[in-house]
C-alpha cells in the first residue's frame, strides 16, 4: 500500500502524529484508522464478489487487475499467440545499427567497399566540400531575417 514511503518520511509522519494527537491518544487513533481501512477492504471485496456473481460463470476467472491498462498491456504482450516474443527476441539493435552505419558509409564513399573503410566505423562529420569555391548554399540575405 505504501511502497514509495522511505524511512525518513515514515519517521516524519510518526513525529507529526505524536505532536498532533499526543502520546496518550495516538494508540486509539491508530486503532480507529486500522478499523476504517479494514472496513473499506471488506466493502471492496464484497463488491468484487457481487460483480463476479452478477457477471455469471463465463467471467469466473475475471481479474480486476486486468482493468489497469499497464497490467492489461503486459499480459497481452506476454501472450505468445501473437508471436511478439519471437519478434522482440529476433531484433538486435546493435546489429541493425551496424548495418545502417555500413550502408551510410558505402553510400558516402561509393568507390571504396565497406570493408576497406576506416577501421573506426565512424562517420566523418567535419567533411568539407571538395570545391571550396562552389558552395551549394543560397546567398545570405540579411533583410529576409
Amino acid at each position: 500500500m505504501f511502497n514509495d514511503i522511505g524511512p525518513l518520511e515514515l519517521v516524519t509522519i510518526i513525529v507529526l502524529a505524536v505532536l498532533v494527537f499526543g502520546p496518550d491518544k495516538l494508540p486509539k487513533v491508530i486503532q480507529d484508522v486500522m478499523r476504517t481501512i479494514r472496513k473499506i477492504r471488506e466493502f471492496s471485496e464484497s463488491a468484487k464478489a457481487d460483480i463476479r456473481e452478477e457477471l455469471g460463470p463465463e467471467f469466473k476467472d475475471f481479474d480486476f487487475e486486468d482493468l489497469n491498462p499497464k497490467t492489461f498491456l503486459r499480459k497481452q504482450l506476454d501472450n505468445d499467440e501473437l508471436g511478439l516474443k519471437e519478434i522482440r527476441n529476433g531484433f538486435d539493435l546493435k546489429k541493425e545499427m551496424a548495418e545502417v552505419t555500413e550502408a551510410v558509409q558505402s553510400a558516402d564513399t561509393p568507390s571504396s567497399s565497406p570493408s576497406s573503410s576506416s577501421g573506426s566505423g565512424r562517420l566523418d562529420m567535419t567533411k568539407k566540400p571538395e570545391d571550396p569555391e562552389k558552395d551549394d548554399r543560397p546567398p545570405f540575405d540579411a533583410d529576409a531575417t
